[in-house]
């Protein structure tokens, strides 16, 4: 164990910020993107790989971990970051999302979730207290307060009584955190809101009340538009601590983080880059590019031939297209690979970007690359 948390802002460039945060398992420059190791894994990667596209911090969560192989287990066998090889930094969801979008029985009270294992029937409960003791046991460095994520669209109703919940289940999370507190980890209260932004303005007011170590912007990329998300990013950034990291969770294509990023976001996660590489899509600076289309067949160019991670630049369009039309392992590690040192030079360019002031040239420019690409919108 090294230092506890903090968290320093470096420079700002109209709402960019760019700064680093440290914890017990080193530091993070930010604005940062988090590769998802849902099951204490990202799917297909070596950790070894995964820190050589200059990833500094992975997500784990807690809802999966919790039904195999347990916190406990994970606990005496060392922590996740021993478990999964992992020497950096580790942040944990609570579980909540999971709980509401995967388990088919569910009840939800004041005090918490009671719902069904999706892999075998068992009855779990997950409490505001018990979320924080199993991320305790797996050793995160960054911990998340439970919450209730609806998805969107939601009368306004639904979402005031979920925000609400999450609120008093946030108090929770929070007293419940403080005896671990002594480890130097970090415990982050989420706003809620829906699409509502006096809603998201009451969560983020009464959240800095409790002064977490940071804040997320939950609830959002459920369905609803992107320029509704951004709206809400927009609003509620503003209201958060300047002095504490803001997390925009769940999130997202490219152009989504580079426009949160304008907006004042400091972290993201988001399978996208792993799951869209397994479905044959690699990201780059000229835009997405779909390997299965049958015009790469004969392409001998690599990906980018400019790209300071080897596995864009030594394989061919044509033989990444054969590994996807052929369904084989390799096209789909390969592909993750390219897509997350992508993500990893974005957040790079962010950086350097907002150091110089310059981030509005390299927004303008970074889009107008992707034109020649067909990157999706969402």
């Amino acid at each position: 164990m090294h230092e506890p948390f903090s968290f320093t802002l470096h420079k700002t460039d109209g709402a960019a910020r760019r700064g680093e945060f440290v914890t017990p398992h080193g530091a993070v420059q930010t604005p940062a993107f988090m590769p998802v190791g849902t099951q204490g894994t990202v799917k297909g990667l070596h950790p070894e790989d995964v820190a050589e596209t200059g990833a500094e911090i992975v997500l784990g969560n807690t809802y999966h971990l919790m039904l195999r192989p347990g916190p406990e287990r994970i606990a005496a066998l060392g922590g996740l970051h021993t478990f999964m090889n992992w020497e950096k930094p580790i942040l944990t969801d609570s579980g909540g999302f999971q709980v509401m979008s995967l388990s088919q029985l569910r009840k939800l009270t004041e005090q918490g979730v009671t719902f069904r294992s999706h892999l075998d029937g068992t009855m779990f409960e997950l409490t505001p207290e018990r979320a924080i003791e199993i991320q305790a046991l797996l050793g995160a460095d960054i911990s998340m307060q439970l919450d209730e994520c609806l998805r969107l669209p939601a009368s306004r109703d639904e979402i005031k009584r979920a925000m609400e919940l999450s609120l008093r289940w946030a108090e929770r999370s929070r007293r419940a955190f403080e005896p671990s507190m002594r480890g130097g980890r970090a415990l982050f209260g989420i706003v809620q809101g829906g699409d509502d932004l006096a809603l998201r303005a009451e969560s983020a007011r009464e959240l800095t009340g409790m002064d977490f170590e940071g804040y997320a912007i939950g609830g959002l990329a459920v369905g609803e538009p992107q320029d509704v998300m951004l709206k809400v990013v927009e609003e509620t950034a503003p209201q958060l601590p300047a002095d504490k990291p803001r997390y925009l969770m769940g999130v997202g294509t490219p152009h989504d983080l580079i426009e949160a990023v304008a907006r004042g976001i400091d972290m993201f996660d988001c399978v996208m880059p792993t799951r869209n590489g397994r479905h044959g899509t690699a990201f780059t600076r000229f835009g997405a590019i779909n390997l299965a289309n049958a015009r790469h067949a004969d392409d001998r160019r690599p990906l980018d031939g400019t790209s300071p991670h080897a596995a864009a630049r030594s394989y061919s369009r044509a033989y990444l297209h054969h590994l996807t039309k052929a369904n084989e392992m390799l096209g789909q590690v390969l592909l993750s690979t390219v897509n997350l040192a992508y993500y990893q030079t974005l957040m790079t360019g962010m950086r350097e970007a907002i150091e110089q002031g310059r981030f509005g040239d390299f927004r303008a420019e970074t889009m107008a690359g992707w034109q020649r690409g067909d990157i999706p919108a969402r």
